[in-house]
C-alpha cells in the first residue's frame, strides 16, 4: 500500500486518477493524499478539514473523493415533551446549525410545550415514492396501460416486494399525459428513509409493466415522485411520512412565555403564514419549519437535500375561549433511522440522544418516532418565532444574542 506522498506524486504523474486512490491505500491515507493535493493546487490550508474523529472507511458509502470533514456546531433543545403513537417521553432534540439564535428559539418553544403539558404527534401516512415515466403511442394506448395497472396491482406488488425483506408496496397511482404514462409507486419502507429501496423495487415492477403492456420505460424517475424539488403533489399526497404535531396552550401560559395574547398570535399566523404565503404562491404555509427540519436532518444523518420536501408544512393557530390551539403538519418528511448517513458515527450518536438509533420494534417504529419528534420540534420553533414577532421582540432577541 502507498503512503500519502507517493499517492500525490502518482496522481500528478497521471499514473492514477484522483478518484482511484482508495484502490491503492486505506481510506484515511487516500483522504490525506487527496487533501494535500487539493491544498497545494489551490494554495489553501486544510488543516482543520483534516482533523476528524471518524474512520474514513466508515464514510466510504456516503462520500466520494473524500478530503476530510466539515464540522457543524451541534446543540440541543429541550427537553421536548411529545406524546406520539409510538411512545410518550421527553427528548433532547439535537440540532446542527450555523444559524445563531435558532437553538435558543426552539428551546424557548420547548419550554412553552412543557408548560402546556406537552405536544401530541401522529404519523398519518407512510409512502416513499418513485414515479417512472413510460412512452406510449397515444391516449388510447395510455388508457389501456392505466387500466392494466389498476387491475394488476398484486402482480406489481409481488415483483417489487421480491427485492426487499422490509419494503411494502402500499399504492400505485397512474397519471396519463398525452403519450406519457407516469406510475407513482408508494412504499412503506419501515425504519429506512427508503429512497434506494423504492428505486430498486420499482425497477422490478417496471419490467412487469413492459412485459405485459405496450408501454416502454423512458426513465425510472419521471419527476412525479417528487424527490428534492418543490412540488405540489408532495404537499397534497405526501411523501415519506406525513406527520402532525399539535398543542393546546392555556391562555396564561401563552402570555407568560410568549409575551403576547393568544388573539395576537392567531392573527399573526393568519396574516403571515396563511395569507402571506398564499400571496407569495408558497408551497409551505409556515414561519420557519425548514430551520428545525434542516438542523435535525444534519444532526441525525438524514438526506439534507430533502429539506425541500420537509418544508412542505402548514402551521395553524386558533385562539379558543381559554386556550391557544397550534399545530404543524409536515406533509412530506423523509426520515429514517437505518441506512444512509445514519450509520456515520456522529450522526448515529445524534440518533442515540433520541433513543432512536437503528431499527425499531415493530419495524418502522423508530422512524415514526423520529418524524414525531421533528414535528414537535418544528412546532416549538413556530410558537417561539410567532411569539417573538407578535411581541415585536425578534430584532431585539437577535441583537441581545449578538447574531
Amino acid at each position: 500500500m502507498s503512503d500519502a506522498a507517493e499517492l500525490v506524486d502518482r496522481v500528478r504523474d497521471g499514473e492514477i486518477a484522483l478518484h482511484e486512490l482508495e484502490a491503492h491505500a486505506d481510506a484515511d491515507t487516500a483522504a490525506t493524499a487527496r487533501r494535500r493535493l487539493v491544498a497545494d493546487d489551490t494554495g489553501t490550508t486544510l488543516g482543520t478539514v483534516g482533523e476528524y474523529a471518524i474512520d474514513a472507511a466508515d464514510a466510504e458509502p456516503n462520500i466520494e473523493n473524500m478530503i476530510g470533514t466539515v464540522q457543524i456546531p451541534l446543540g440541543v433543545a429541550g427537553p421536548l415533551p411529545v406524546a406520539g403513537e409510538r411512545a410518550d417521553s421527553e427528548k433532547y432534540l439535537p440540532l446542527a446549525t450555523t444559524e445563531g439564535a435558532l437553538v435558543a428559539s426552539v428551546n424557548r418553544g420547548c419550554a412553552v410545550l412543557r408548560a402546556a403539558d406537552g405536544a401530541n404527534a401522529r404519523v398519518t401516512k407512510r409512502a416513499m415514492t418513485r414515479a417512472p415515466v413510460f412512452r406510449v403511442t397515444d391516449i388510447v394506448e395510455a388508457e389501456a396501460v392505466v387500466e392494466w395497472v389498476r387491475d394488476n396491482r398484486d402482480a406489481l406488488a409481488d415483483a417489487a416486494e421480491a427485492t426487499t425483506s422490509h419494503g411494502e408496496l402500499v399504492d400505485v397511482t397512474p397519471y396519463a399525459v398525452g403519450d406519457s404514462v407516469f406510475l407513482r409507486f408508494g412504499y412503506d419502507t419501515k425504519d429506512a428513509m427508503g429512497m434506494n429501496m423504492a428505486t430498486i423495487a420499482t425497477g422490478e415492477a417496471c419490467e412487469v409493466v413492459e412485459s405485459e403492456t405496450s408501454a416502454e420505460l423512458v426513465a425510472l424517475s419521471g419527476n412525479l415522485c417528487t424527490d428534492k424539488k418543490p412540488a405540489a403533489i408532495n404537499a397534497v399526497e405526501g411523501r415519506g411520512r406525513s406527520v402532525t404535531a399539535d398543542v393546546r396552550i392555556p391562555n396564561d401560559v401563552v402570555e407568560e412565555h410568549l409575551h403576547a395574547t393568544p388573539e395576537a398570535i392567531a392573527e399573526l399566523n393568519t396574516r403571515k403564514n396563511l395569507i402571506g404565503s398564499a400571496k407569495a404562491g408558497s408551497l409551505g404555509f409556515n414561519a420557519h419549519a425548514a430551520n428545525v427540519v434542516a438542523a435535525a436532518f444534519l444532526a441525525t444523518g438524514q438526506d439534507a437535500a430533502q429539506v425541500v420536501e420537509g418544508a412542505n408544512a402548514i402551521t395553524t393557530v386558533e385562539a379558543r375561549e381559554d386556550e391557544l390551539y397550534a399545530s404543524v403538519s409536515l406533509a412530506s418528511l423523509e426520515v429514517g433511522t437505518v441506512g444512509g448517513g445514519t450509520k456515520l458515527p456522529t450522526q448515529s450518536e445524534g440518533l442515540s440522544v433520541l433513543g432512536l438509533r437503528g431499527g425499531g420494534d415493530p419495524p418502522g417504529a423508530n422512524a415514526d418516532r423520529l418524524a414525531e419528534v421533528i414535528a414537535a420540534g418544528a412546532l416549538a420553533g413556530e410558537l417561539s418565532l410567532l411569539g417573538a414577532l407578535a411581541s415585536r421582540h425578534l430584532s431585539s432577541a437577535h441583537a441581545e444574542l449578538g447574531r
